[in-house]
């Protein structure tokens, strides 16, 4: 069984990400947007003290701070993020994040073509 996603491949699509966000009291909520052999576009919203604790990924990604606010580590290092901010994780990089208000982001993971 396939994930569904909120934007059909081969159809054009606009939406807004911040009609589109949701959040749950004490929680986070993930929606794929997009999804393609190559790579997957996942929008977030965490409520304020959530996390993710340190974790890696084998795919290259990009997130986007939509809304509020977060602390964002990568290697060990803390990272105060905002709205507007961008983080570019390569392969294999420890990274957490921890929202320290309620926030949004958007999480771009780049998958390696088979082959």
């Amino acid at each position: 069984m396939s994930e569904q996603t909120m934007i059909v491949l081969d159809q054009p699509a606009v939406l807004s990400l911040a009609a589109e966000t949701q959040f749950a009291p004490n929680g986070i909520v993930s929606r794929t947007l997009f999804k393609i052999p190559t790579a997957r576009v996942v929008l977030f919203g965490f409520d304020a003290g959530q996390e993710l604790s340190e974790h890696t990924s084998p795919h290259r990604a990009l997130v986007e701070i939509l809304s509020g606010a977060c602390e964002f580590s990568l290697a060990g290092k803390a990272h105060q993020l905002k709205a507007g901010d961008l983080v570019h994780m390569p392969p294999n990089l420890p990274h957490g994040v921890k929202a320290t208000e309620r926030f949004a982001m958007l999480l771009t993971l780049f998958h390696q073509a088979a082959g």
